[in-house]
């Protein structure tokens, strides 16, 4: 996900007690939006020795070959591994009879102790369904944790069902069609993902107060992103992205009412951190989970050097510690359909 991550970190930004205020003061401000800055370099040096011409051919057509098939995505074997092995301890569990809610809560903690990665879904080349598994950002974090549950839900424990579940909620109306397609800002992710049936906004309805986004995050500042600086041509498509998202009617639970309405937040609900940052929406994503104490805490991948993690502090202080947290969005997961 993108247009957050260029503020790098919240060092300066507040001051937590006990073992979590290393963690929360490192949290980047923008972490929902890692957008990566590696440079992938895949040349490759061809010979034309006739000796080698007839292989070298071959090589060629086989990389065309299974690259187009494999319809531009990237992976490897070890998340396939995780991705095989998550789906049969879920389905050993008996998961698929939960409610969805507790299977996000299991998923999510499935993740505990992997180490936060920016920069993972921004590869070389066009638009391509990334899955990496063994480093994770806040929005990579809730989406694997989401598709592993749905899947799992729907009986749906392939591979293939995996890569189709997370084109489905990554991408607008679930294609890949270049950069834009992705869902860069966080509540047209809720909005576009409410359309689908897969979550539902509930802030409104649990106390929530309106709020207006006006995003231009992104489009005022394309030298941050490593593909609307190659490809300039996408930043009027998100120009024109963010104009429609400012229009639409959000609502959050500022920070000062968390605790009012903490009795409503439910397990396995996705906790989206708003911003006070100038063109922003959203800060900050992370999984509701009811903890002994009976109050509210948060399931996330929370910055760079850190791990995934629930929160020590309860949402309501967790977020008052953080000064450009301006609330909370709550977004309900839906049961998938049968």
């Amino acid at each position: 996900m993108s247009p957050l991550f260029i503020y790098n970190s919240r060092h300066s930004e507040s001051t937590l007690v006990g073992e979590e205020s290393s963690t929360q003061k490192s949290r980047e401000i923008l972490c929902c939006a890692c957008l990566p800055a590696r440079q992938a370099q895949n040349d490759r040096s061809f010979y034309s020795e006739s000796f080698f011409s007839t292989i070298l051919t071959l090589i060629i057509f086989l990389t065309f070959f299974l690259t187009t098939s494999a319809d531009a995505q990237v992976y490897t074997d070890n998340d396939v591994e995780i991705v095989n092995s998550t789906f049969q301890t879920g389905v050993q569990k008996g998961l698929q009879t939960e409610p969805i809610g507790d299977v996000i809560i299991e998923m999510g903690k499935s993740f505990i102790g992997t180490d936060y990665e920016s920069y993972t879904l921004e590869v070389d080349g066009d638009e391509q369904l990334v899955i990496n598994l063994n480093g994770l950002d806040c929005i990579t974090f809730m989406e694997y944790a989401l598709v592993f549950s749905r899947n799992i839900k729907q009986g749906k424990t392939t591979f293939d069902d995996f890569k189709n579940e997370l084109t489905l909620i990554r991408y607008r109306d679930g294609k890949i069609n270049q950069y834009p397609s992705r869902l860069h800002y966080f509540s047209d992710w809720i909005y576009d993902n409410e359309k689908k049936g897969i979550v539902k906004d509930v802030t409104k309805e649990i106390g929530g107060e309106e709020i207006k986004f006006n995003l231009d995050f992104m489009s005022d500042h394309p030298q941050y992103y490593k593909h609307l600086k190659k490809h300039p041509e996408f930043i009027p498509v998100i120009k024109k992205q963010e104009e429609e998202i400012s229009k639409r009617k959000y609502y959050f639970i500022p920070q000062d009412k968390i605790a009012e309405v903490e009795s409503k937040i439910e397990d396995g609900d996705i906790l989206a951190f708003t911003s006070t940052v100038k063109g922003l929406d959203v800060n900050h994503v992370g999984i509701a989970v009811r903890l002994d104490d009976g109050r509210i805490h948060i399931l996330q991948a929370p910055s760079v050097g850190y791990q995934v993690e629930i929160t020590k502090l309860p949402l309501d202080e967790y977020v008052k510690k953080i000064k450009k947290d301006s609330g909370v969005i709550v977004a309900r997961v839906l049961e998938p359909a049968e």
